[in-house]
């Protein structure tokens, strides 16, 4: 049977947070060579609803049969969308009835304002994430990630973030070829784990075991941990050497590289977008002391920290 996908939509959304994932589904269903997914549209009242670019889109009301997954787009119109007194109890009603839910960008403010994320991790757009932070003190906005999952919850930052989202959604549901497949009809990467920054460098590592990939992702959520080739070769259940070896042969580079690079791009949002002290950065993301940090930073991005915040201050 065919996947139900059901995008909420609202005057002046913004157009690639539908068509980015819609395209990434649609080649799905060609490579899965199945039903695949089928699309409807919603919206408060039904009928064409606008773009931010001015290209319409033919949406219903509300179904009476909720769909399989639930996906809430974002752009210049959430905040009219937020005062609309009846818009949140019907996103409410579709995503309490979807086996999986979605937001793109802003759209998280809507599934925050319904009410669906408190408690929950969630993540947007990062030039929102404080607006969003003094909205919905209740969520744990985790700002720096492409997309967070906490139970059947998915939010994503802003608008190719829906790509990466979707394509972990058709992995999910098709499997990590189907997925590989779709991202090289859409010239994308195949994988930006949702821990990953929203500013990566990374996006190229990709490994191509399932165990090594999840190392990848439980280091990103543990950089303050000490990660050594120890840990993290129990974690992917190889012996130290047989990781290191397998490590270096899928990913191009030895796993200490990869945690100094990892944590090194972790403080660059920090030290570019904040004002926390240098030192204090260094700390939080697993940096032993700033000169550590500071070697880290001349490696990866050719300046030291305070270089490169200033950098980020004056525009250059």
């Amino acid at each position: 049977m065919p996947r139900n996908v059901t995008f909420y939509l609202f005057p002046n959304f913004q157009l690639l947070d539908l068509t980015g994932p819609l395209a990434a589904f649609q080649m799905a269903s060609l490579a899965a060579g199945t039903q695949g997914y089928r699309f409807e549209y919603l919206s408060l009242s039904g009928g064409p609803v606008k773009s931010s670019v001015g290209i319409t889109v033919a949406t219903e009301t509300a179904s009476v049969t909720p769909s399989d997954s639930f996906v809430v787009v974002g752009g210049f119109g959430v905040g009219e969308e937020l005062k609309r007194d009846t818009a949140l109890p019907l996103v409410r009603w579709a995503a309490e009835g979807a086996l999986r839910v979605g937001s793109v960008c802003t759209g998280a403010f809507l599934l925050a304002a319904a009410g669906l994320l408190d408690g929950r991790k969630a993540t947007t757009h990062w030039s929102a994430s404080s607006e969003f932070r003094q909205k919905f003190p209740l969520v744990k906005l985790e700002a720096d990630r492409i997309y967070v999952e906490d139970g059947k919850f998915w939010t994503s930052a802003g608008v190719t973030a829906g790509i990466d989202l979707a394509l972990a959604w058709v992995e999910r549901d098709y499997g990590a070829e189907v997925s590989r497949t779709v991202a090289r009809e859409l010239v994308v990467y195949h994988r930006r784990p949702g821990g990953q920054s929203q500013f990566s460098e990374l996006s190229s590592l990709d490994p191509d075991s399932d165990r090594l990939r999840r190392v990848v992702t439980w280091a990103r959520d543990r950089l303050e941990d000490r990660l050594t080739v120890e840990t993290l070769a129990s974690v992917a259940c190889l012996s130290p050497r047989q990781f290191a070896r397998k490590f270096l042969a899928e990913t191009g580079e030895t796993p200490a590289k990869f945690v100094e690079r990892l944590r090194a791009e972790a403080a660059r949002l920090m030290v570019t977008e904040g004002d926390e002290p240098v030192e204090s950065v260094a700390r939080t993301v697993g940096f032993r002391d700033p000169e550590r940090m500071r070697r880290a930073f001349l490696r990866c991005f050719g300046m030291p920290p305070q270089a490169l915040r200033r950098a980020a201050r004056s525009g250059s």
